[in-house]
Order: structure tokens, then sequence, then C-alpha cells
């Protein structure tokens, strides 16, 4: 099954364009334009992860989160606000956010960090297989195959590609990975990233003629 996500945003265009990316990502999506009828939904339904806006009507976003931490709801959080001040950034966080996001916002930055929080917080999330050009990875035997030749991977190999597929010609830089491939990048260096990407390359391309993966220099690396 997909992840759960439940929104909470009051404005509707916002609401409606966050709606079809998440959907369109792959993921069960419910929104709500105020949280009147949250904390029910959360009690009735297996939610993975929560997007919050702060400024809503009836009560501030954060105080809610709050408030359902105390009542023993740990659902995570990612706080998509206009508040954007240090302070309440640090505020969002100690109020029980997992993650914040300011406005205006990168909608693929938004994904990237949906992926991100619930890897980290354990939640599954439904790739399926994946493909790119001539790799065909089948998530179920954990298997990839080049021209539908056999290649021999680790697990990490495995979701480094599959992380790659997922976020193709997009930009991973080396924290992200760290985060989302290793899911605790405060254990890793730099160095571990670039080792395991080099050999990576070497398994999927050994000739050095299809190039799948590029260095953008200074930045990171990203599938093409």
């Amino acid at each position: 099954m997909s992840a759960k996500i439940v929104i909470v945003e009051d404005e509707d265009d916002l609401l409606e364009l966050l709606e079809y990316n998440l959907t369109k990502d792959g993921y069960e999506v419910e929104g709500f334009l105020n949280t009147k009828s949250v904390e029910q939904h959360l009690e009735e339904e297996d939610i993975d992860l929560m997007i919050m806006d702060r400024n809503l009507p009836g009560v501030e976003g954060s105080e809610f989160v709050q408030d359902l931490r105390e009542r023993g709801i740990v659902t995570p959080v990612i706080y998509l606000s206009a508040k954007n001040k240090d302070s309440d950034v640090e505020e969002g966080f100690l109020r029980g956010g997992d993650d914040y996001i300011t406005k205006p916002f990168n909608m693929r930055e938004l994904l990237l960090r949906v992926k991100a929080v619930l890897r980290r917080t354990g939640k599954k999330v439904n790739l399926g297989n994946l493909s790119h050009r001539d790799i065909f990875l089948d998530n179920n035997s954990k298997t990839i195959t080049i021209d539908s030749n056999n290649v021999e991977v680790t697990k990490l190999e495995f979701n480094l590609l599959s992380e790659f597929i997922l976020n193709k010609n997009c930009v991973l830089d080396r924290d992200y990975l760290l985060e989302t491939v290793w899911c605790d990048g405060e254990d890793y260096q730099y160095r571990t990233v670039n080792v395991a990407i080099n050999r990576l390359k070497e398994k999927i391309d050994p000739d050095k003629t299809k190039e799948y993966i590029q260095t953008v220099r200074g930045v990171g690396y990203k599938l093409c």
C-alpha cells in the first residue's frame, strides 16, 4: 500500500495543487481546509504523514500539532508555512514538527522532503517496479537487469539506484542521499556517498559508455 498523507491548508488553490502533485507521486491523499475533522480522521485512519499549514482558521497549526502530541498522536508532520522567521521554525519543531518548509516553496523540494520523512520514520512507500532507459528494477526480488542482463548489486546499491530513478533528471546532493539511502546521515561522511556511487557506476556501466549517473560539480549527482 502507498503512504497515506493528510494535508491541512486553508487556501483552496494551493490545497488542490498539493493534492494533485502528491497523488501523481503515488500517495493516497486527503485534504482539509481546517483542523475540525482532522483529529478524528487521524484516530480512525492509519495516516503516515501530515502536511500542516500554520495560519489556519480557528486554531494555529503548530498549536494543533502540539495538542495532538500531548494526546499521544505521533503522526509525522511537515509544516508548510509563510511563518519564516528563525523563531517560527524553531517553534514549529518544538511543537512536534518533523520538518519545516517555508512559503513560497519549490514543489519538487517538498516531494523530496516527503520521501525523506517517510523513510526516516520507517513508513513504507509503494515504489512499484522502476525503469530508466534500459535499466529495470524489480522491487519484489530486489534485482536489477540492464538490457535484460542481470547485474549483481548490494541492497544499498539497489536502494541508491532506486532513489536516482525516482528523482531522474533531478540533482541529488550528498546530504539528501545520506539521509534517504543511509537513513542516518550524521553517522557517515560525503566520501561514503562518493565511494558507493563509483562502485554502482562500475557495475551498471562497466564500459563507461552509457553515463547513467553524472556528477554535478560542487552540488551532487543526477541520473540522465
